[in-house]
């Protein structure tokens, strides 16, 4: 496993990341996500994502749980805070001062530790002054309760005016977690190149595109028992069904299998490789519901892919993948 600088910072994370949404509490049985994680961390994966939203603060518990015993110096754990939780009350999502006060120790009692490496804002909240989500940031990290702070899905504006704030307040912003990968790329245009000024890294999710960059959603065919695809419990059936099974996209995508096999890799792995040759991605996030899924993943990590790969993988999706810079944007009112 290879590591890389978390933004402008000198935190190293692993270059893939375990991310648990859509599974712990959820997709997957407790015994079977602490394999997973246990699996992870003996791949060499040292960096752990989770959210409080995840099946409403269990995925936090369960991680939790699975992670104990280690040391926790050698783990860089992330979680956020946005999203409605608890009872989902009228103060239970956002990012005033009130939700995030009470969610960084919710969070950090769930995980079993002191402090969380990265505090992220999972969407930008448009009923909240910046100002006061940035000083209730930097309390927190103040407190020794986050070492550093994220965002997620953030535009370019939203980007430069929290930086500006974090660093008049004396705190690191350092990363923006959009989604990102072959066939949406959105962040291309505007985001990267701004965040590479401002000394923002990316921690990508969805690398494989909800599993559609496996090669295993075959045109025409039944979608295979287990899949995302058919898990309509743990919530991301809807946003793949719509955006990449159709024929086009699953005869174009059957197209990269050619360039993965000339490299011996499996077309995950080369997913997630096309995007950790981004040098503004500090990390991809993959999760999983069983543990050799997470074994064969990480045989991204190191793999470097030339001009010429990269070259050949963008003439055979041609016009396919999503460049829409304005998709970047949260929806213009608070998420409930």
């Amino acid at each position: 496993m290879e590591h890389r600088y978390l933004g402008n910072s000198g935190l190293k994370i692993s270059e893939i990341t375990y991310g648990n949404w859509l599974t712990h509490g959820s997709q997957v049985e407790n015994e079977t996500a602490t394999k997973c994680v246990h699996a992870a961390l003996d791949a060499g994966i040292s960096t752990f994502d989770t959210a409080d939203v995840y099946a409403n603060t269990v995925a936090e518990q369960v991680l939790g749980d699975a992670l104990a015993g280690q040391r926790r110096e050698s783990l860089e754990i992330f979680t956020k805070v946005y999203f409605p939780t608890g009872p989902q009350g009228h103060n239970d999502t956002g990012l005033s001062r009130k939700h995030m006060m009470e969610s960084i120790d919710g969070s950090l009692r769930r995980l079993g530790t002191d402090y969380v490496d990265l505090y992220q804002a999972h969407r930008y909240d448009y009923e909240t002054p910046l100002e006061e989500t940035m000083q209730a940031f930097a309390d927190i990290v103040r407190a020794g309760k986050a070492l550093y702070i994220g965002v997620s899905e953030w535009n370019t504006d939203q980007l430069r005016a929290a930086h500006h704030m974090a660093r008049d307040l004396g705190i690191q912003l350092v990363s923006n977690q959009p989604q990102y990968n072959m066939l949406w790329r959105v962040i291309e245009e505007r985001v990267i190149p701004t965040s590479q000024e401002l000394g923002i890294s990316q921690v990508v999710w969805s690398p494989i595109a909800q599993g559609v960059l496996t090669g295993k959603y075959k045109p025409g065919q039944a979608f295979p028992e287990g899949s995302r695809a058919t898990d309509e419990k743990g919530g991301g059936a809807d946003m793949i069904k719509s955006r990449y099974l159709n024929d086009d996209t699953l005869n174009t995508v059957a197209g990269l299998e050619p360039i993965a096999s000339d490299l011996g890799l499996t077309m995950a792995q080369l997913a997630i490789a096309w995007v950790l040759a981004n040098d503004n991605v500090a990390t991809a996030l993959v999760g999983a519901s069983r543990p050799e899924q997470i074994e064969s993943n990480v045989g991204a990590a190191g793999v470097k892919l030339d001009a010429e790969v990269l070259a050949r993988i963008d003439a055979v999706l041609g016009d396919l993948p999503e460049t829409d810079p304005t998709k970047t944007q949260s929806p213009p009112t608070r998420l409930t």
